[in-house]
């Protein structure tokens, strides 16, 4: 029993515990890609030697998309599991809650698709780094879009829980700041995943707006589209949409696809770059499939995870948040960088308009935008950010 018990303390003291949360069950579309590039990227580093000699292994939970539940279930990997470092979340409200508790507990967490601004901001603390492009940044880049289209009246519909409300309150700031006689003529706030699409589709018809800005996503998006689709509600409308092109969102479409939709996504079959090339064979050589917008995310992070730790030497959290403050590494997408002001990732995303090819929804004339120049000055940060 002695040697067994020595046998098992070596096994853990050569393994690195990743411990991963996320709503699994409730949000499957974007987060089975998203746990298969996970594992992709812990297989890459542990035929290159694992991280500071150490083999990776993720030890994973699931949220119900519940911040109750996420937290529980951090608890769990933190004091059952023993993991070394924590990440995870997808919905905002529930990346929030465990952002609160990392910080309270002093615990390093890195929120991987968690879009709200709060996190990094007005709610952000020294232990919460983000890798997403956040709610603000992606609407910053679709703001430029909406500029262009040079009309007044705009109606808004989005998920009542605080990535759609933080969405609609950027979207009205920067439009206002830049377009000061835009009306809002119409604004619905719909329960997330029980839209009523015919009933929204009626009120925001009967308020006339010549746009709209829409941050629906997942079933919801779907259901809405259709119901657009056969009042005609979109015909002569410019839409400026937020996360419709993503393939886990936009794959479900098919020919009902909104033809020019201004929209940010993941056109993962017209990029051609050799970080993105490399990284596609990878995933479809594993898994006979193509990756989805989840796939980039859960495949950065680990990798970030990798490198943060590397340069820290350790997973203690205090030495993790020094080594990511500014933490630099490769993504599928390009160079990107942690800033050291808000601990947000400058990852960007790609915009560009919907279109139909061969029956699927695609995205077209797209270009990526920089999530470096989409954000706030250090300065400006400064005055957001709690003081530490």
């Amino acid at each position: 029993m002695a040697l067994l018990a020595l046998s098992m303390q070596a096994g853990a003291a050569d393994t690195l515990k990743i411990g991963e949360f996320n709503s699994y069950k409730t949000q499957a579309a974007f987060l089975e890609p998203y746990r298969q590039a996970m594992e992709l990227a812990v297989e890459e580093i542990n035929k290159e030697g694992g991280i500071n000699g150490k083999q990776v292994e993720l030890v994973i939970r699931d949220d119900n998309s519940n911040t109750g539940d996420a937290v529980r279930a951090v608890g769990e990997l933190l004091a059952r599991d023993k993991v070394d470092v924590l990440m995870g979340g997808f919905l905002s409200n529930v990346g929030l809650a465990v952002a609160d508790y990392a910080g309270h507990k002093k615990v390093f967490y890195l929120a991987g698709e968690p879009l709200t601004d709060a996190i990094t901001w007005s709610q952000g603390n020294p232990y919460t780094f983000r890798l997403r492009a956040s709610t603000y940044m992606q609407v910053a880049m679709l703001v430029e879009e909406a500029l262009k289209m040079n009309r007044k009246r705009w109606a808004l519909v989005y998920p009542n829980y605080e990535y759609g409300q933080s969405a609609v309150r950027t979207f009205k700031a920067l439009m206002q700041q830049r377009q000061p006689d835009i009306e809002f003529v119409a604004e619905i706030a719909t329960p997330l995943g029980k839209v009523d699409a015919s009933n929204v589709v009626q009120a925001l018809a009967d308020a006339k707006p010549d746009a709209m800005f829409n941050a629906l996503f997942a079933a919801d998006l779907a259901k809405f589209v259709r119901a657009g689709s056969q009042r005609h509600f979109f015909d002569g409308l410019d839409v400026v949409s937020l996360l419709s092109g993503e393939p886990e969102y936009l794959d479900p479409l098919g020919d009902e696809t909104p033809v020019g939709w201004v929209v940010t996504g993941y056109p993962w079959y017209a990029i051609d770059t050799p970080e993105h090339d490399r990284f596609l064979k990878a995933y479809q050589d594993r898994f006979n499939d193509y990756p989805r917008l989840g796939s980039i995310v859960g495949y950065t992070a680990v990798k970030s995870l990798a490198e943060g730790i590397r340069k820290a030497g350790s997973t203690d959290s205090e030495a993790l948040v020094k080594a990511f403050e500014g933490l630099e590494l490769m993504s599928p997408f390009g160079p990107i960088t942690y800033r050291a002001s808000d601990h947000q990732a400058t990852i960007g995303a790609y915009v560009g308009k919907l279109g139909i090819k061969d029956g699927k929804g695609i995205m077209v004339d797209f270009r990526y935008v920089d999530g470096a120049d989409v954000l706030p000055s250090d300065e400006e940060v400064a005055r957001l950010r709690p003081a530490r």
